[in-house]
């Protein structure tokens, strides 16, 4: 296979690690209602059982960043991903609230590996003219994910057993690492951005000033808490809203909640994809202006999405609130990465995801107390604040630290 087919390749092999990655994380909270029920369990502890992930995910990918700028991302991908598939496989065996609790959190941690070591591995197989629209690709795998894992569990739990479906995620992720593991190649780091000399990993203080280096950095991560705290309470609650809110049921619910907004959240990440590549050719700050728009365009659907009172127009506002989210999501590493050195770039990620689920946890169980004091729904509208808030941070750290003026074409 030539370089050339290879490189996008890769992107279609990580694809389907990053596909488990998302629907084995996504598929518990479609059947929360039913733990709910038959574990007698309150709104905060179920957001609990949200924030056990996204706590333990927060905690470790700092470390997943640093090994993965260190060690082969080969394995630390396919190593995650057989296990964060065993842990998967366990969940179906729990019968208590504890054990739901400890399996999050140990799929937390090995998923944590996964987007430092994968992202900077793409980023070593496509340059700046591509590396948009292969990052945009990959990330569509989110969307998918989140469907199948979100859809499945609703229709099979409805059907089969809350359990049934994190059999299918679980050994379906085992056999994708046993095949993967011959057909992926690690590549020379910093191959795609010519550099001449090879990149050596610094220490660890090193690594983290490299990735503060530039101010553009810390804004990036202050934006990413808060778009990461919306997108947390919309993949947790939805299921639940769906089916308080408007009487679905669990399966129709699962869909429901994923199917419309991450189908537009696809055609919002590809779009977000190509449009960065081209405004980055023109303008330093492309693909962060991109990432702006879509935050800001998408404030009126998250609040239509909370206080509307029919399904055809929360279907609308979920589609809308996806496809301006996918804008966002495609340029999140690609935006980063244009600010943060080669040798630096699974730090910056292990660090930024770090930040960025801490938030994210903190929000499964705010919305759960939220909940039983205003109500869902109030709830939910509430959170378009966050996306506006940092939208505007967003256009005022481009201001501040690059500027919006064209580049000189030579």
């Amino acid at each position: 296979m030539s370089s050339d087919r290879y490189r996008w390749a890769v992107v279609g092999m990580l694809w389907f690690v990053c596909f488990f990655n998302y629907a084995d994380r996504q598929a518990i909270f479609s059947v929360f209602p039913v733990l709910k029920t038959q574990m007698h369990l309150s709104d905060p502890e179920l957001g609990i059982i949200g924030a056990a992930f996204m706590w333990v995910y927060a905690a470790s990918a700092p470390l997943a960043g640093l090994v993965a700028d260190r060690f082969s991302r080969k394995s630390l991908i396919l190593g995650g991903l057989l296990f964060w598939s065993a842990v998967t496989l366990c969940t179906a065996f729990c019968t208590e609230y504890w054990q739901l609790v400890t399996v999050r959190a140990l799929e937390g941690l090995g998923e944590s590996f996964y987007f430092p070591a994968s992202m900077s591995l793409i980023a070593d197989y496509h340059s700046g003219a591509t590396r948009s629209r292969a990052m945009s690709m990959h990330q569509s795998s989110v969307y998918a994910g989140t469907i199948a894992g979100g859809s499945l569990a609703g229709y099979m739990g409805q059907y089969h057993g809350w359990q049934s479906s994190f059999y299918l995620f679980g050994w379906g992720g085992i056999a994708l690492a046993l095949v993967l593991w011959a057909m992926l190649r690690e590549p020379k780091r910093g191959a795609a951005d010519q550099v001449a000399e090879p990149v050596q990993a610094q220490g660890i203080m090193g690594s983290l000033r490299g990735v503060f280096s530039h101010p553009m950095a810390i804004v990036l991560i202050g934006v990413f808490v808060g778009a990461n705290f919306v997108a947390s309470v919309f993949l947790t609650w939805l299921p639940s809203f769906l089916v308080r809110k408007f009487e679905m049921n669990l399966s129709m619910a699962g869909f429901s909640s994923t199917a419309y907004l991450q189908i537009a959240s696809v055609l919002g990440v590809l779009t977000g994809g190509l449009l960065a590549d081209r405004m980055v050719r023109r303008r330093q700050a492309g693909r962060m202006m991109t990432q702006a728009i879509g935050l800001l365009c998408g404030v009126p659907f998250i609040l239509m999405t909370g206080l509307t009172t029919t399904v055809v127009t929360v279907v609308a506002a979920m589609a809308g609130f996806g496809f301006f989210k996918g804008l966002y999501d495609a340029n999140i590493w690609a935006s980063l990465y244009d600010v943060v050195p080669p040798a630096n770039r699974a730090t910056a990620l292990g660090v930024m995801n770090s930040i960025g689920w801490l938030g994210a946890g903190a929000a499964t169980i705010a919305i759960g107390v939220m909940s039983e004091r205003f109500g869902l729904s109030r709830s939910i509208a509430a959170t378009s604040v966050i996306y506006l808030v940092v939208g505007l941070g967003l256009l005022a750290g481009i201001r501040r630290t690059i500027g919006f003026r064209k580049m000189e074409v030579r």
